[in-house]
């Protein structure tokens, strides 16, 4: 296997690759609706791209709020840390930005990830496009 990175996307350039593993992940294995993948929010995001060599496998996003989003590992790369690597690549960014706390809603099942990385939930269980989600902290 090749080894992974993360670069910071160019949401025109790359937008193609982004939709892809969007659409791989969200819309086709969980059946998200594609009207609710997609909204105004991912122009003024910093997007990042993982990859393996040179092909994209993970994507995800950073808000000028400090939210992150979209974090999503095409299947048959997940296990591998690539998750890991997304999510430092965001955290430092928004450090960077000076954006000390991030947020986030995660998927139930995804919380122990997103907990490892210094992230905790600060909300009951709630449903959002159908799939149980909590709300994450990290930071002051």
């Amino acid at each position: 296997m090749n080894k992974i990175h993360v670069s910071v996307a160019d949401w025109q350039k790359d937008i193609a690759e982004i939709r892809r593993i969007r659409e791989a992940v969200f819309i086709a294995e969980q059946s998200v609706p594609p009207e609710l993948e997609w909204d105004a929010d991912d122009a003024d995001a910093v997007h990042f791209l993982a990859f393996e060599g040179d092909f994209p496998i993970g994507t995800a996003r950073l808000l000028p709020s400090g939210e992150i989003g979209r974090v999503s590992v095409l299947k048959d790369w997940r296990g591998l840390k690539v998750g890991d690597k997304l999510m430092e690549a965001v955290m430092g960014m928004a450090e960077q930005r000076g954006q000390t706390k991030q947020f986030l809603s995660a998927q139930v099942y995804a919380a122990p990830f997103y907990e490892r990385l210094g992230f905790k939930i600060v909300s009951d269980e709630f449903l959002e496009v159908g799939i149980p989600h909590v709300d994450m902290v990290r930071g002051d």
